[in-house]
Protein backbone atom coordinates (compact mmCIF):
# COMPACT_ATOMS: atom_id res chain seq x y z
CA UNK A 1 0.00 0.00 0.00
CA UNK A 2 1.53 3.55 -0.83
CA UNK A 3 1.96 5.70 1.80
CA UNK A 4 -0.18 8.77 1.77
CA UNK A 5 2.56 11.86 0.68
CA UNK A 6 1.60 15.66 0.97
CA UNK A 7 3.24 18.43 -1.05
CA UNK A 8 4.68 21.43 0.33
CA UNK A 9 1.45 23.29 -0.43
CA UNK A 10 -0.61 21.31 1.42
CA UNK A 11 1.53 20.93 4.37
CA UNK A 12 1.75 24.75 4.99
CA UNK A 13 -2.26 25.28 4.14
CA UNK A 14 -2.44 22.81 7.20
CA UNK A 15 -0.09 24.03 9.51
CA UNK A 16 -0.58 27.51 9.04
CA UNK A 17 3.34 28.59 8.14
CA UNK A 18 4.72 30.04 5.16
CA UNK A 19 7.35 28.69 3.03
CA UNK A 20 9.97 30.65 5.07
CA UNK A 21 8.98 28.54 7.48
CA UNK A 22 8.85 25.54 6.04
CA UNK A 23 12.35 25.60 4.73
CA UNK A 24 13.41 26.45 8.46
CA UNK A 25 12.11 23.72 9.46
CA UNK A 26 14.02 21.64 6.92
CA UNK A 27 17.02 23.78 7.36
CA UNK A 28 16.81 22.87 10.99
CA UNK A 29 16.33 18.74 10.41
CA UNK A 30 12.91 18.91 11.99
CA UNK A 31 11.54 18.19 8.27
CA UNK A 32 13.35 15.86 6.08
CA UNK A 33 13.98 17.14 2.40
CA UNK A 34 11.26 16.74 0.05
CA UNK A 35 11.02 14.04 -2.43
CA UNK A 36 11.13 15.86 -6.05
CA UNK A 37 8.20 14.58 -8.17
CA UNK A 38 6.66 15.12 -11.37
CA UNK A 39 3.65 18.19 -11.09
CA UNK A 40 0.69 17.71 -12.00
CA UNK A 41 -2.19 19.81 -13.89
CA UNK A 42 -2.08 22.27 -17.26
CA UNK A 43 -0.81 25.46 -17.34
CA UNK A 44 2.43 26.85 -16.03
CA UNK A 45 2.47 24.09 -13.13
CA UNK A 46 5.88 23.38 -11.83
CA UNK A 47 7.19 20.70 -13.73
CA UNK A 48 8.48 18.73 -10.07
CA UNK A 49 7.35 19.08 -6.49
CA UNK A 50 8.09 18.59 -3.25
CA UNK A 51 6.22 15.97 -1.63
CA UNK A 52 6.28 15.21 1.90
CA UNK A 53 5.46 12.21 4.36
CA UNK A 54 2.15 12.03 6.38
CA UNK A 55 4.56 11.93 9.55
CA UNK A 56 5.36 15.23 8.59
CA UNK A 57 2.15 16.48 10.03
CA UNK A 58 2.85 14.65 13.25
CA UNK A 59 5.97 16.09 13.09
CA UNK A 60 4.36 19.66 13.28
CA UNK A 61 2.01 19.15 15.41
CA UNK A 62 4.75 18.62 17.85
CA UNK A 63 6.77 21.84 16.69
CA UNK A 64 3.72 23.38 17.68
CA UNK A 65 3.53 21.98 21.19
CA UNK A 66 7.09 22.46 21.98
CA UNK A 67 6.76 25.99 20.64
CA UNK A 68 3.89 26.72 23.02
CA UNK A 69 5.90 25.32 25.97
CA UNK A 70 8.60 27.27 25.61
CA UNK A 71 11.55 26.09 23.75
CA UNK A 72 13.63 27.64 20.88
CA UNK A 73 13.89 26.41 17.68
CA UNK A 74 17.15 24.69 18.40
CA UNK A 75 16.30 23.37 21.39
CA UNK A 76 12.94 21.79 19.66
CA UNK A 77 15.28 20.69 16.52
CA UNK A 78 17.45 18.39 19.98
CA UNK A 79 14.17 17.53 21.22
CA UNK A 80 12.85 16.07 17.91
CA UNK A 81 15.99 13.98 17.05
CA UNK A 82 16.54 12.49 20.09
CA UNK A 83 12.80 11.43 19.88
CA UNK A 84 11.87 13.49 23.37
CA UNK A 85 8.65 14.84 20.76
CA UNK A 86 7.36 11.52 19.92
CA UNK A 87 4.74 11.73 22.62
CA UNK A 88 3.88 14.93 21.74
CA UNK A 89 2.72 13.85 18.01
CA UNK A 90 -0.92 13.37 18.45
CA UNK A 91 -3.21 15.99 17.74
CA UNK A 92 -3.54 19.04 19.92
CA UNK A 93 -6.81 19.49 21.80
CA UNK A 94 -8.39 22.82 21.34
CA UNK A 95 -7.20 25.83 23.88
CA UNK A 96 -9.76 26.49 26.78
CA UNK A 97 -7.90 29.68 27.37
CA UNK A 98 -7.14 32.55 24.37
CA UNK A 99 -4.45 31.66 22.09
CA UNK A 100 -1.18 33.16 24.14
CA UNK A 101 0.33 36.16 22.02
CA UNK A 102 3.46 35.23 24.28
CA UNK A 103 4.38 32.44 25.81
CA UNK A 104 6.55 31.96 29.07
CA UNK A 105 10.17 31.22 28.63
CA UNK A 106 12.35 28.62 30.97
CA UNK A 107 15.44 30.57 32.75
CA UNK A 108 18.89 29.06 30.87
CA UNK A 109 22.50 29.74 32.32
CA UNK A 110 25.28 30.92 30.45
CA UNK A 111 27.86 33.81 30.27
CA UNK A 112 28.29 33.99 26.38
CA UNK A 113 26.80 37.25 25.29
CA UNK A 114 26.99 40.68 26.73
CA UNK A 115 24.38 43.53 25.24
CA UNK A 116 26.68 45.18 23.31
CA UNK A 117 26.94 41.79 21.17
CA UNK A 118 23.21 41.44 20.80
CA UNK A 119 23.45 41.11 17.10
CA UNK A 120 19.20 41.23 16.73
CA UNK A 121 17.26 44.18 17.23
CA UNK A 122 16.99 45.15 21.31
CA UNK A 123 15.45 47.75 22.81
CA UNK A 124 14.70 49.03 26.26
CA UNK A 125 11.23 50.65 27.39
CA UNK A 126 10.72 52.39 30.21
CA UNK A 127 7.23 52.48 32.78
CA UNK A 128 5.31 54.88 30.29
CA UNK A 129 6.74 52.62 27.46
CA UNK A 130 8.90 55.60 25.80
CA UNK A 131 12.12 54.05 24.23
CA UNK A 132 15.07 54.19 26.33
CA UNK A 133 17.94 53.10 24.66
CA UNK A 134 17.87 50.89 21.21
CA UNK A 135 20.98 49.29 19.70
CA UNK A 136 21.61 50.07 16.00
CA UNK A 137 19.68 47.66 14.36
CA UNK A 138 16.50 48.22 16.44
CA UNK A 139 16.99 51.81 15.07
CA UNK A 140 17.35 51.29 11.35
CA UNK A 141 14.34 47.52 11.38
CA UNK A 142 11.80 49.23 14.15
CA UNK A 143 11.86 52.52 14.64
CA UNK A 144 13.51 54.07 11.23
CA UNK A 145 15.05 57.30 9.89
CA UNK A 146 13.46 59.72 12.04
CA UNK A 147 14.45 57.38 15.86
CA UNK A 148 16.48 59.99 17.37
CA UNK A 149 18.06 58.80 20.53
CA UNK A 150 18.62 61.80 21.99
CA UNK A 151 14.74 63.51 21.63
CA UNK A 152 12.89 64.60 24.56
CA UNK A 153 11.40 61.15 26.18
CA UNK A 154 7.89 61.74 25.59
CA UNK A 155 9.01 61.67 21.91
CA UNK A 156 10.06 58.29 22.48
CA UNK A 157 7.08 56.76 22.63
CA UNK A 158 7.28 52.94 21.32
CA UNK A 159 3.40 52.82 19.67
CA UNK A 160 4.25 56.09 17.29
CA UNK A 161 6.94 53.89 16.19
CA UNK A 162 5.08 50.73 15.82
CA UNK A 163 2.24 52.67 14.34
CA UNK A 164 4.93 54.76 11.88
CA UNK A 165 8.03 52.86 11.81
CA UNK A 166 9.78 50.32 9.03
CA UNK A 167 7.12 47.28 10.01
CA UNK A 168 3.84 48.88 9.84
CA UNK A 169 3.25 46.93 6.86
CA UNK A 170 4.45 43.73 8.28
CA UNK A 171 2.28 41.08 7.99
CA UNK A 172 2.77 40.80 11.87
CA UNK A 173 2.29 44.53 12.54
CA UNK A 174 -0.76 44.16 14.56
CA UNK A 175 0.39 40.84 16.63
CA UNK A 176 3.34 42.95 17.65
CA UNK A 177 1.49 46.05 18.28
CA UNK A 178 -1.11 43.68 20.14
CA UNK A 179 2.28 41.68 22.47
CA UNK A 180 3.22 45.62 23.54
CA UNK A 181 -0.73 46.10 24.47
CA UNK A 182 -0.89 42.89 26.25
CA UNK A 183 1.88 44.27 28.45
CA UNK A 184 0.34 47.56 29.13
CA UNK A 185 -2.82 45.83 29.96
CA UNK A 186 -1.50 44.09 32.65
CA UNK A 187 -0.41 47.24 34.13
CA UNK A 188 -3.07 50.27 32.68
CA UNK A 189 -6.78 50.54 32.33
CA UNK A 190 -8.29 52.18 29.44
CA UNK A 191 -7.67 55.74 30.64
CA UNK A 192 -4.00 54.89 31.78
CA UNK A 193 -3.18 53.82 28.03
CA UNK A 194 -4.87 56.94 26.60
CA UNK A 195 -2.78 58.97 28.84
CA UNK A 196 0.04 57.30 27.36
CA UNK A 197 -0.94 57.59 23.60
CA UNK A 198 -2.06 61.59 24.63
CA UNK A 199 0.50 62.42 21.61
CA UNK A 200 -0.70 59.88 19.55
CA UNK A 201 -3.96 61.28 16.42
CA UNK A 202 -7.32 59.84 16.84
CA UNK A 203 -7.20 57.47 14.55
CA UNK A 204 -4.13 55.99 15.87
CA UNK A 205 -5.53 56.15 19.34
CA UNK A 206 -9.12 54.15 18.10
CA UNK A 207 -6.76 51.62 16.72
CA UNK A 208 -4.50 51.04 19.97
CA UNK A 209 -7.68 51.04 22.00
CA UNK A 210 -9.67 48.62 19.28
CA UNK A 211 -6.22 46.10 19.79
CA UNK A 212 -5.99 46.89 23.68
CA UNK A 213 -9.70 45.94 23.75
CA UNK A 214 -9.19 42.37 21.97
CA UNK A 215 -5.77 41.53 23.68
CA UNK A 216 -6.83 38.97 26.80
CA UNK A 217 -3.85 39.55 30.06
CA UNK A 218 -3.93 35.35 30.09
CA UNK A 219 -2.18 36.04 26.12
CA UNK A 220 0.73 37.44 27.80
CA UNK A 221 2.80 35.94 30.58
CA UNK A 222 3.32 38.10 33.68
CA UNK A 223 7.19 37.61 33.38
CA UNK A 224 10.02 37.31 33.77
CA UNK A 225 10.17 36.04 30.20
CA UNK A 226 7.62 35.93 27.83
CA UNK A 227 8.32 34.90 23.99
CA UNK A 228 5.79 35.51 20.70
CA UNK A 229 6.43 34.76 17.13
CA UNK A 230 6.12 37.21 15.15
CA UNK A 231 5.93 37.87 11.09
CA UNK A 232 8.39 40.91 10.00
CA UNK A 233 7.96 40.43 6.59
CA UNK A 234 5.55 42.90 4.52
CA UNK A 235 2.79 40.88 2.23
CA UNK A 236 4.28 39.60 -0.74
CA UNK A 237 7.83 39.40 0.34
CA UNK A 238 10.13 36.20 1.67
CA UNK A 239 9.15 35.03 5.11
CA UNK A 240 11.30 36.81 8.08
CA UNK A 241 9.24 35.49 11.32
CA UNK A 242 11.46 36.54 14.39
CA UNK A 243 11.23 35.68 18.26
CA UNK A 244 10.28 38.55 19.98
CA UNK A 245 11.46 38.31 23.36
CA UNK A 246 9.62 40.62 26.62
CA UNK A 247 11.74 40.58 29.33
CA UNK A 248 10.51 41.89 32.63
CA UNK A 249 12.62 44.06 35.10
CA UNK A 250 11.58 46.96 37.68
CA UNK A 251 12.99 49.88 35.45
CA UNK A 252 11.24 48.27 32.36
CA UNK A 253 10.37 45.81 29.34
CA UNK A 254 13.75 45.02 27.15
CA UNK A 255 12.45 43.11 24.06
CA UNK A 256 14.70 41.51 21.55
CA UNK A 257 14.33 40.05 18.05
CA UNK A 258 15.79 36.97 16.83
CA UNK A 259 14.95 35.04 13.49
CA UNK A 260 13.21 32.22 14.32
CA UNK A 261 15.63 29.90 12.54
CA UNK A 262 18.44 31.08 14.65
CA UNK A 263 19.29 29.01 17.69
CA UNK A 264 18.09 31.23 20.94
CA UNK A 265 20.22 29.22 23.20
CA UNK A 266 22.62 31.52 24.02
CA UNK A 267 20.60 34.95 23.73
CA UNK A 268 18.25 33.15 26.72
CA UNK A 269 21.15 32.10 28.57
CA UNK A 270 22.27 36.07 28.56
CA UNK A 271 18.26 36.75 29.16
CA UNK A 272 18.34 34.67 32.19
CA UNK A 273 21.07 36.53 33.83
CA UNK A 274 18.86 39.30 35.18
CA UNK A 275 21.44 41.12 37.31
CA UNK A 276 24.10 41.74 34.31
CA UNK A 277 21.04 42.34 32.06
CA UNK A 278 19.40 45.22 33.76
CA UNK A 279 22.72 46.34 34.97
CA UNK A 280 24.07 46.64 31.37
CA UNK A 281 20.81 48.20 30.31
CA UNK A 282 21.31 50.47 32.63
CA UNK A 283 24.23 51.68 31.62
CA UNK A 284 23.42 51.97 28.02
CA UNK A 285 20.40 53.98 28.87
CA UNK A 286 20.28 57.62 26.48
CA UNK A 287 20.28 60.92 28.22
CA UNK A 288 16.70 62.54 28.32
CA UNK A 289 15.22 65.63 28.64
CA UNK A 290 12.51 64.85 31.36
CA UNK A 291 10.09 65.78 33.86
CA UNK A 292 11.62 65.33 37.49
CA UNK A 293 11.05 65.62 41.05
CA UNK A 294 14.02 66.23 43.44
CA UNK A 295 14.37 65.09 47.09
CA UNK A 296 17.46 66.25 49.10
CA UNK A 297 17.67 65.21 52.71
CA UNK A 298 20.27 65.71 55.13
CA UNK A 299 20.73 65.17 58.91
CA UNK A 300 20.55 68.17 60.72
CA UNK A 301 23.97 68.95 62.52
CA UNK A 302 25.62 66.49 61.74
CA UNK A 303 28.62 67.88 62.20
CA UNK A 304 28.10 68.26 65.79
CA UNK A 305 26.40 64.30 65.93
CA UNK A 306 29.58 63.42 64.36
CA UNK A 307 31.75 64.92 66.89
CA UNK A 308 30.28 63.49 69.58
CA UNK A 309 30.09 60.23 68.90
CA UNK A 310 33.12 57.51 67.88
CA UNK A 311 33.34 57.25 64.33
CA UNK A 312 32.23 53.61 64.46
CA UNK A 313 28.89 54.94 65.82
CA UNK A 314 28.10 57.42 63.51
CA UNK A 315 28.86 55.08 60.58
CA UNK A 316 26.33 53.06 62.48
CA UNK A 317 23.75 55.70 62.73
CA UNK A 318 24.05 57.21 59.25
CA UNK A 319 23.89 53.13 58.12
CA UNK A 320 20.76 52.59 60.15
CA UNK A 321 18.95 55.97 58.82
CA UNK A 322 19.51 55.19 55.19
CA UNK A 323 19.06 51.38 55.20
CA UNK A 324 15.32 52.19 57.25
CA UNK A 325 14.82 54.54 54.25
CA UNK A 326 15.67 52.71 51.03
CA UNK A 327 11.92 50.28 51.20
CA UNK A 328 10.28 53.30 50.89
CA UNK A 329 12.54 54.84 48.40
CA UNK A 330 12.08 51.89 46.39
CA UNK A 331 8.53 52.05 47.40
CA UNK A 332 8.17 55.53 45.73
CA UNK A 333 9.95 54.75 42.66
CA UNK A 334 13.28 56.45 43.48
CA UNK A 335 16.25 56.70 41.49
CA UNK A 336 19.38 56.95 43.62
CA UNK A 337 21.71 60.26 43.21
CA UNK A 338 24.73 61.34 44.36
CA UNK A 339 25.22 63.79 47.23
CA UNK A 340 28.47 64.87 48.97
CA UNK A 341 28.72 64.05 52.37
CA UNK A 342 26.22 61.75 54.29
CA UNK A 343 22.87 63.42 52.94
CA UNK A 344 21.01 61.92 49.97
CA UNK A 345 19.54 63.06 46.69
CA UNK A 346 16.67 60.68 44.88
CA UNK A 347 15.17 61.03 41.36
CA UNK A 348 10.98 60.73 40.49
CA UNK A 349 10.61 60.10 37.24
CA UNK A 350 7.27 60.09 35.59
CA UNK A 351 5.15 56.93 35.89
CA UNK A 352 2.38 55.22 34.16
CA UNK A 353 0.01 54.83 37.01
CA UNK A 354 0.74 57.60 39.76
CA UNK A 355 2.00 60.82 39.77
CA UNK A 356 5.80 61.61 40.18
CA UNK A 357 4.89 64.58 42.16
CA UNK A 358 3.05 63.21 44.73
CA UNK A 359 5.25 60.08 44.88
CA UNK A 360 7.80 62.39 45.63
CA UNK A 361 5.79 64.20 48.66
CA UNK A 362 4.49 60.63 49.93
CA UNK A 363 7.85 59.35 50.44
CA UNK A 364 9.50 62.77 52.05
CA UNK A 365 6.74 62.42 54.67
CA UNK A 366 7.07 59.01 55.51
CA UNK A 367 10.71 59.66 55.75
CA UNK A 368 10.59 62.33 57.91
CA UNK A 369 8.45 59.89 60.14
CA UNK A 370 10.78 56.74 60.08
CA UNK A 371 13.35 59.54 61.45
CA UNK A 372 11.33 60.07 64.56
CA UNK A 373 11.56 56.86 65.49
CA UNK A 374 15.29 56.45 64.74
CA UNK A 375 15.43 59.38 66.61
CA UNK A 376 13.15 57.82 69.68
CA UNK A 377 15.59 54.52 69.15
CA UNK A 378 18.73 56.42 69.78
CA UNK A 379 17.85 58.93 72.66
CA UNK A 380 17.39 55.37 74.68
CA UNK A 381 20.36 54.18 73.27
CA UNK A 382 22.73 57.09 74.05
CA UNK A 383 20.74 58.61 77.04
CA UNK A 384 21.17 61.75 75.14
CA UNK A 385 18.90 64.57 74.49
CA UNK A 386 19.42 65.23 70.53
CA UNK A 387 16.22 65.12 68.73
CA UNK A 388 17.75 63.45 65.16
CA UNK A 389 15.76 65.49 62.89
CA UNK A 390 15.67 64.63 59.04
CA UNK A 391 15.33 67.94 56.57
CA UNK A 392 14.27 67.59 53.69
CA UNK A 393 14.08 69.98 49.90
CA UNK A 394 11.37 68.97 47.19
CA UNK A 395 11.41 71.06 44.14
CA UNK A 396 10.50 69.63 40.49
CA UNK A 397 11.58 70.56 37.24
CA UNK A 398 12.36 69.85 33.36
CA UNK A 399 15.60 68.62 33.25
CA UNK A 400 17.90 66.19 31.00
CA UNK A 401 18.79 62.84 33.16
CA UNK A 402 21.50 60.73 32.34
CA UNK A 403 24.23 58.58 34.15
CA UNK A 404 28.08 59.15 34.74
CA UNK A 405 29.63 55.87 34.95
CA UNK A 406 33.05 53.78 35.22
CA UNK A 407 33.61 50.04 33.99
CA UNK A 408 32.81 49.32 37.86
CA UNK A 409 30.19 52.07 38.70
CA UNK A 410 27.19 53.78 37.08
CA UNK A 411 25.89 57.17 38.87
CA UNK A 412 22.89 58.71 37.77
CA UNK A 413 22.48 62.36 37.64
CA UNK A 414 19.79 65.40 36.81
CA UNK A 415 21.70 68.47 34.66
CA UNK A 416 20.23 71.76 35.53
CA UNK A 417 18.86 73.94 38.55
CA UNK A 418 16.33 71.66 40.18
CA UNK A 419 18.66 69.39 41.81
CA UNK A 420 20.39 72.91 43.29
CA UNK A 421 17.21 74.30 43.94
CA UNK A 422 16.22 71.12 46.10
CA UNK A 423 19.56 71.63 47.59
CA UNK A 424 18.73 74.70 48.96
CA UNK A 425 15.06 74.64 50.29
CA UNK A 426 17.02 70.99 52.35
CA UNK A 427 19.66 73.32 53.59
CA UNK A 428 16.93 76.27 54.25
CA UNK A 429 14.46 73.29 56.25
CA UNK A 430 14.98 73.43 59.82
CA UNK A 431 13.56 71.11 62.49
CA UNK A 432 12.83 68.44 60.46
CA UNK A 433 10.43 69.98 58.04
CA UNK A 434 9.76 68.85 54.64
CA UNK A 435 9.41 71.89 52.48
CA UNK A 436 8.39 71.98 48.81
CA UNK A 437 8.35 74.60 45.85
CA UNK A 438 5.28 75.80 44.70
CA UNK A 439 6.31 74.48 41.48
CA UNK A 440 6.01 70.69 42.94
CA UNK A 441 3.02 71.01 44.18
CA UNK A 442 1.48 72.64 41.07
CA UNK A 443 2.39 69.30 39.01
CA UNK A 444 -0.14 67.56 41.11
CA UNK A 445 -3.99 67.36 40.39
CA UNK A 446 -6.49 69.42 42.39
CA UNK A 447 -7.97 66.33 43.49
CA UNK A 448 -4.44 65.05 44.52
CA UNK A 449 -3.51 68.19 46.19
CA UNK A 450 -6.99 68.38 48.48
CA UNK A 451 -4.99 65.48 50.17
CA UNK A 452 -1.88 67.59 50.85
CA UNK A 453 -2.06 69.72 54.16
CA UNK A 454 0.43 72.26 53.27
CA UNK A 455 1.35 75.96 54.36
CA UNK A 456 3.29 78.41 55.56
CA UNK A 457 4.49 79.28 59.17
CA UNK A 458 4.54 82.83 60.25
CA UNK A 459 6.34 84.39 62.87
CA UNK A 460 4.70 87.72 64.71
CA UNK A 461 6.89 90.53 66.83
CA UNK A 462 5.83 88.98 69.91
CA UNK A 463 7.57 85.60 68.95
CA UNK A 464 4.17 84.22 68.51
CA UNK A 465 3.57 81.56 65.77
CA UNK A 466 0.35 81.08 63.34
CA UNK A 467 0.57 78.53 60.36
CA UNK A 468 -1.38 79.64 57.06
CA UNK A 469 -2.89 76.58 55.61
CA UNK A 470 -2.85 76.42 51.89
CA UNK A 471 -0.67 79.35 51.53
CA UNK A 472 2.82 79.88 49.68
CA UNK A 473 5.31 82.42 50.99
CA UNK A 474 8.74 83.50 48.76
CA UNK A 475 12.03 82.35 50.77
CA UNK A 476 13.13 86.31 51.10
CA UNK A 477 10.01 86.73 52.77
CA UNK A 478 10.49 84.21 55.54
CA UNK A 479 13.95 85.27 56.54
CA UNK A 480 16.55 88.81 56.81
CA UNK A 481 18.68 87.86 53.79
CA UNK A 482 20.88 91.02 54.61
CA UNK A 483 21.61 88.88 57.46
CA UNK A 484 24.99 86.95 57.05
CA UNK A 485 23.09 83.59 57.82
CA UNK A 486 20.95 83.57 55.49
CA UNK A 487 22.91 84.95 52.63
CA UNK A 488 23.76 81.49 50.86
CA UNK A 489 19.84 81.78 49.87
CA UNK A 490 19.67 84.46 47.76
CA UNK A 491 19.62 82.17 44.72
CA UNK A 492 16.48 81.09 45.66
CA UNK A 493 15.45 84.26 47.13
CA UNK A 494 12.02 84.54 44.91
CA UNK A 495 11.15 80.97 44.91
CA UNK A 496 7.53 80.50 46.78
CA UNK A 497 7.62 77.43 48.91
CA UNK A 498 5.44 76.07 51.56
CA UNK A 499 5.59 73.51 54.39
CA UNK A 500 4.04 70.18 53.56
CA UNK A 501 2.77 68.78 57.27
CA UNK A 502 0.77 65.45 56.30
CA UNK A 503 -0.57 63.53 53.73
CA UNK A 504 -4.07 61.52 53.60
CA UNK A 505 -5.21 58.92 51.16
CA UNK A 506 -8.92 59.71 49.68
CA UNK A 507 -8.41 60.48 46.36
CA UNK A 508 -4.44 59.86 46.14
CA UNK A 509 -3.17 58.08 42.96
CA UNK A 510 -0.05 57.81 44.68
CA UNK A 511 2.18 54.39 44.96
CA UNK A 512 0.89 52.36 47.26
Amino acid sequence: MTEQVFTSRELMAWAKISRATLNNYIGLGILPKPELGPGQGPGRQAPRIGRFPASALETLAAVEKLKRAGHTMGEISALLAAGAGAAMREPRAPAASPVPLARPVGDGRGLGLTLDRIECPAYLVNARFEIEWANERAAREIFGPEFNVLAESSERNIFAFLLHGPLAAAEGAEALIALHLGIVKRRLSRAGLFALGRDLDAAEMERLMRIYDSVSTEQVPAGPLARAEIELAAPGEPGRPHDVYASFFREGVFFTYQPTQDDGSTLLQFLARRDVVIRDLMRKREPCLTDVAVLVADVQNSVRISAELPPEQYFQLINRIWGAMEPKLRQYHATHGKHAGDGLVYYFLPQTDNNFALNALRCAVEMREIMREISREWRLKKNWGHELRLNIGLHAGQEWFGAYQTPTHVEFTVLGDTVNTAGRLSDFARDGAVLASKTLLGKLTARERATVRYGVRHRAADGAETFAPETFARVSNLVDLDNPKYEKFRDIAVLPVAEILEIGTEGATGAP
